[in-house]
């Protein structure tokens, strides 16, 4: 049977999560989160997300957008998610078809796609012209078991542990942080033009991030690390973004974050950690291994080029 494809609808959201969850459990998925992501997409992200049904039942689902926060232009992404009962079956195909020519349309010149470390999704990805650029590890640390080390008493002179949600007053000084902080994200698009708006709908607000569990460094008021903290509301929890910015960096400042958030995590009930790292960027990784993460999944960044593609259309 040919599976159908079509654009997502809201009442898709609680499909789409757990299809999500059985395809890359490393990853948290919500429908509250993706349906936000789909409402408040700004114009310039130029966002769809396409469903793919078989049998009246939504099997896979793929996210193409444009990377409007970053400043060299012409650069998107799409990953087809297939459900593992379904796959083989030419559901990655149509999604993956019909991602490319929407985000051809929009004016993409190159567009990144991650593949599943294995076999089956790299072969699926090179044969569809996608090239390895770059890999990246997920981790995973059972909360109920972990033994997180203790909060230093007393922090070194000038240095305040905070929540996120203490900022709520006055969010901006923490946008400056994760704006810096990310630009310096290894890879091959950089995200150096976050609007403070776009920040505001698409982070602060997002209803994945639990702000009472993201944890803050300060160093003599100014903020220079922290770790932002997403939950699922299944005891799940995952390390969107830990950041140290330039001035601050090489003082343990990150792991101190880290250790602050893993622990209300754990007194919040939260039983599973899960995060992701560009494999080259050892000093994170090494930090994620000392608290007891253990490799859960690797994938492939992988990239085509579509100028090319409507380059040899015309001729």
């Amino acid at each position: 049977m040919t599976p159908t494809v079509r654009e997502f609808r809201p009442a898709d959201a609680k499909a789409v999560a757990d299809l999500r969850r059985a395809a890359l459990p490393y990853l948290l998925s919500t429908p509250q989160g993706i349906a936000w992501d789909v409402a408040h997409a700004p114009a310039a992200q130029c966002l769809r997300l396409f469903v793919a049904e078989l049998d009246g039942r939504i099997v896979g689902a793929v996210r193409s957008a444009l990377l409007y926060d970053s400043s060299l232009p012409g650069q998107s992404a799409a990953t087809p998610q297939v459900h593992p009962e379904h796959r083989g079956r030419g559901v990655g195909s149509a999604l993956l078809a019909a991602a490319e020519a929407h985000l051809s349309e929009a004016g993409a010149t190159h567009l990144y796609a991650w593949a599943v470390d294995e076999p089956g999704s790299l072969a699926f990805a090179e044969r569809r012209g996608y090239r390895r650029a770059r890999p990246a590890r997920f981790l995973r640390l059972d909360l109920r078991s972990a033994g997180l080390p203790p909060l230093p008493s007393p922090l070194p002179p000038g240095v305040r542990l905070c929540t996120g949600a203490d900022f709520g007053a006055d969010p901006r000084p923490l946008f400056e942080a994760d704006a810096e902080a990310t630009a310096d994200e290894p890879g091959e698009v950089a995200c150096d033009a976050m609007a403070y708006e776009d920040w505001l709908l698409h982070t602060w607000e997002h209803p994945d991030i639990d702000w009472n569990l993201s944890s803050v460094v300060t160093v003599n008021g100014d903020i220079a690390s922290y770790t932002l903290a997403e939950v699922d509301g299944l005891g799940r929890y995952s390390t969107g973004m830990t950041g140290t910015r330039r001035a601050f960096r090489g003082r343990g400042l990150a792991r101190l974050a880290k250790t602050d958030s893993l622990r209300r995590a754990r007194d919040a009930d939260c039983t599973a950690a899960f995060t992701g790292n560009d494999a080259t960027n050892a000093p994170m990784l090494a930090i994620n291994r000392a608290f007891g993460y253990r490799p859960f999944g690797a994938e492939w960044r992988c990239v085509r080029e579509l100028s090319r593609d409507r380059d040899r259309d015309r001729r």
